[in-house]
């Protein structure tokens, strides 16, 4: 391909070159010759260094595999996640997102889009009680594993469940399969958000220490101890079991705010500028505005209305109706700087309602009473295991899911971590029965808000002789889906549509090959019966727009455009000059190309090079 077209990048974040970029950026002359030079790194921190690295005499969370965790974090994502439009509602304008896959996988996938924009993820892993722990990673290649799991490459692939004592390795078994999905889901949080995990009193210790590892001890928040059951249960010889436990993480606990169900908000709006003061500049952080806007590019110019000066100094993106980049407002402003930062980091809002500009500063107010980790029914209402039973019974039929979480209990965290945020994400890649999502619906219907639930679930067999099985639903991914398509129901609203996607081999041969170099005597998919939306759909992640993002579907002269936040993708095989035009006059700032189009096409390549740099827009090709 021609220098100046960019090509899509296909393989997820090397997240091992990205830590070495990071690092070498915070202490240039540290890695030397591809080398760590661990003594300097010592002298720049004013700490010790361990001797031997095979000291076992040290504090740390130590098990057998944990090597082998890590490379299997490292190891690049290569697959797709191709959409289902029939099992679908309202695609197009879909707003939550349930996925089907391996959730290690998926993760690395949704590193770019996601990176710094989940407010919240609950997860209800496997409580590696000896039948339930069904991930069986070949760290080596995180994809074939679970292609071949689902069925998809060979009959040998269906659920494996670990024996309780297989190897001595139960715990490091189950340590080594959480540990690199928590790390990748930590990169996914916002600055102020936060994990739940739920467990019980066998790993809970182990949780514990493997959670202060990946976040640091320092952002620990709470354990809360909840009351799962309305009568004990007896299963344990010493004592009747009444409660489980939900250990909560921070990414930062300096940017956190208190968690609360019981908030008072006087939302009043101040005008951020008026005439008359100072004339100043002023710098919004990236998704610091809420925009009436969705989705809207405003390019540098003068908004001045009648007396008041506002004048935008840089070009700005709004997707998802927050601003995607920083930009530079020169006005009169009421504030400073340093207290526009302030009132960011309140978790105070900054509106715009529309051109011309005018920022209007939204005032929680009143109070904000912290919450209790005790989640008992006589103080929280808290519902129960049996509760959580009776609603997925009458939803989907008995004994369809063995001890669900309850929707009111995800529903009353959900609440009490995202009240100053209510278009917040909100993350479950251990769905389950798909309680998460039913919470984050039942609490936006509650109070107005515009949360997002992405839901993340892997294909596990239910068993041939299982209840669930008798029902239809052959795995637990099924279970998941057929709940969520009764909860999401349609209608003009996205949050009431639901997009679902489904792990697959990407549609390139590079995600594959991992190289760059291009095998010009082939097509350059991989997947023949690959269809627009499974191209649509890999290259905007893979651009890193978000998969809640809508699209537009756009026909020119017969060939198909898919349009998603700032990306407009060509599925087209054959290319002239009059498409290319057309594509670069649809507004989007990044325009991709089959790179296959071009084949024998160079006058039309050269062209279209030359009118993007004109355009200012920036031509890819995959």
């Amino acid at each position: 391909m021609n220098d100046d077209v960019q090509n899509v990048d296909l393989i997820s974040p090397n997240l091992a070159e990205a830590n070495r970029a990071a690092l070498s950026a915070v202490f240039p002359g540290v890695l030397a010759d591809g080398v760590l030079d661990v003594e300097a790194l010592a002298d720049l921190l004013d700490l010790p260094t361990i001797g031997d690295p095979t000291d076992r005499e040290r504090y740390g969370l130590q098990w057998a595999g944990k090597r082998e965790a890590v490379r299997a974090l490292l190891e690049p994502g290569h697959g797709a996640l191709v959409p289902d439009l029939t099992e679908s509602i309202g695609f197009e304008t879909a707003r939550n997102v349930f996925i089907e896959g391996d959730n290690l996988e998926v993760l690395k996938l949704l590193q770019k889009a996601y990176n710094d924009r989940v407010k919240l993820i609950y997860i209800d892993p496997p409580y590696n009680t000896g039948n339930d722990f069904v991930y069986n990673d070949d760290f080596s290649d995180g994809l074939r594993s679970y292609l071949e799991y689902s069925g998809q490459l060979d009959e040998a692939g269906n659920a494996r469940s670990s024996n309780r004592d297989t190897g001595g390795r139960r715990h490091s078994r189950w340590l080594s399969m959480l540990y690199p999905r928590l790390l990748l889901a930590r990169n996914l949080l916002t600055p102020d958000g936060v994990l739940l995990v739920s467990i019980d009193d066998d790993e809970l210790p182990r949780l514990r220490l493997l959670l202060e590892e990946v976040f640091g001890e320092e952002n620990f928040a709470t354990t809360f101890i909840w009351q799962k059951k309305k009568k004990p249960s007896f299963l344990h010889s010493n004592v009747g079991s009444l409660t489980e436990y939900i250990v909560c993480m921070t990414r930062n606990s300096e940017e956190t705010f208190p968690f609360s169900v019981d908030v008072t908000t006087a939302g009043k709006k101040y005008p951020v500028n008026n005439a008359g003061n100072s004339l100043g500049t002023l710098t919004f952080p990236p998704r610091s505005v809420v925009f009436s806007e969705k989705t809207k590019v405003y390019e540098p110019q003068d908004m001045s209305a009648g007396n008041i000066v506002t004048r935008l100094l840089d070009r700005l993106e709004v997707v998802d109706g927050r601003n995607v980049d920083a930009f530079r407002l020169e006005g009169e402003w009421r504030y400073s700087q340093t207290k526009l930062n302030e009132i960011l980091a309140n978790g105070e809002m900054i509106t715009i309602s529309k051109a011309p500009f005018r920022p209007n500063h939204v005032k929680l107010g009143g109070e904000v009473k912290k919450m209790h980790n005790l989640l008992i029914p006589q103080t929280y209402q808290v519902q129960t295991n049996e509760d959580g039973t009776a609603q997925v019974e009458r939803m989907l039929g008995p004994n369809v899911f063995s001890n669900p979480k309850p929707t009111g209990l995800i529903k009353l965290l959900v609440k009490a971590i995202t009240y100053n945020d209510p278009e917040a994400i909100v993350l479950d890649f251990f769905a389950g029965s798909g309680t998460t999502a039913h919470a984050v619906a039942d609490l936006n219907a509650e109070d107005g808000g515009r949360r997002i639930s992405i839901s993340v679930n892997l294909p596990e067999a239910t068993g041939a002789e299982s209840a669930a099985a008798r029902h239809g639903y052959k795995t637990v991914s099924s279970i998941s889906l057929a709940r969520l398509r009764k909860v999401f129901t349609g209608g003009d609203d996205g949050l009431r549509g639901l997009r679902v996607f489904r792990l697959e081999d990407s549609c390139f041969r590079r995600a594959a090959s991992m190289t760059d170099e291009l095998d010009l005597t082939v097509s350059t998919l991989s997947r023949p019966d690959a269809s627009a939306d499974d191209i649509a759909a890999e290259v905007l992640l893979k651009e890193g727009i978000g998969l809640d993002v809508p699209w537009t579907r756009v026909e020119l002269a017969g060939h198909e455009v898919i349009i998603s936040g700032r990306v407009a993708v060509v599925v087209s095989f054959s290319v002239d000059d009059e498409l290319v035009d057309r594509a670069f006059a649809l507004g989007a700032s990044v325009v991709v190309f089959m790179e296959d189009a071009f084949a024998g096409a160079d006058a039309v390549k050269a062209n279209a090079v030359t009118n993007a740099k004109n355009a200012g827009i920036v031509m890819k090709a995959v």
